[in-house]
């Protein structure tokens, strides 16, 4: 039976199946965490009500906590610039904050193809930016990021297997019926390629995109994470209504 299967039989709650589990592929220790809709209440977070940057974890709990709520996990939402400000199209409750970047460029982001995270309260949606930008999709939150990790179920044509270049890395992909949501971070230094094989032979998922590197952190009270460490720039979390 694939992994993927037995977490989401055993991610069952009664008012949310949101929730995070550690596990081992290929001597790499990884915690994933998913989301499910329409049980799953996931959002981006970039900016307080004084428009300044979340940056960090418990400055967020602090602020869904005044609306009554509870952050049952949370984790890079997508990458920035220093400023924290998103890098290409970042989208918050139905309002863009940053514009799709079609362009090639530098770093990871511009290592194409690379991607779009899109939801709403009925799917979760990986694109390819171009396809995307053809299509004109109802997204109540949206982050572009790069590359690709898996699309299709094929894995990025420039990933290297065995590559030399590993640090903490992060991702999302999504279930084939476009219902769950699944936040994979590595908790030790992991090449490009085997962190997507993790995606597409581990957790059975054919469309996941990176979120970012060895910036990347997780918050998941239930297993004791705070994520502590430098600000950051946009949140992907789910929330609760506190007990």
């Amino acid at each position: 039976m694939k992994i993927f299967t037995l977490i989401l039989a055993l991610w069952v709650a009664p008012v949310w199946s949101a929730d995070c589990r550690d596990f081992v592929f290929r001597e790499t220790p990884f915690t994933a965490c998913t989301a499910r809709l329409p049980e799953d209440d996931l959002r981006l977070f970039l900016l307080d009500e004084n428009g300044k940057n979340f940056g960090q974890f418990q400055k967020l709990e602090s602020f869904v906590k005044e609306q009554g709520l509870n952050i049952i996990f949370a984790t890079n939402g997508g990458m920035y610039h220093n400023d924290r400000s998103p890098v290409g199209l970042y989208v918050e409750n139905f309002r863009e904050v940053s514009s799709l970047i079609t362009r090639d460029g530098p770093g990871n982001f511009g290592l194409l193809p690379n991607g779009v995270f899109c939801f709403n309260k009925r799917e979760f949606i990986i694109l390819e930016t171009e396809k995307f930008a053809q299509q004109e999709l109802q997204c109540n939150y949206a982050t572009q990021s790069g590359p690709l990790l898996v699309f299709d179920g094929e894995l990025h044509p420039k990933f290297i297997k065995g590559g030399s270049s590993k640090f903490i890395r992060s991702g999302v992909g999504i279930s084939s019926d476009g219902l769950t949501a699944v936040f994979l971070i590595s908790n030790k230094s992991v090449n490009f390629h085997d962190f997507a094989s993790t995606f597409l032979n581990h957790l059975d998922i054919d469309n996941a995109l990176y979120l970012d590197g060895n910036i990347s952190r997780l918050y998941a009270p239930k297993l004791n994470r705070m994520g502590f460490g430098f600000d950051i720039g946009p949140i992907a979390a789910v929330v609760a209504p506190a007990d």
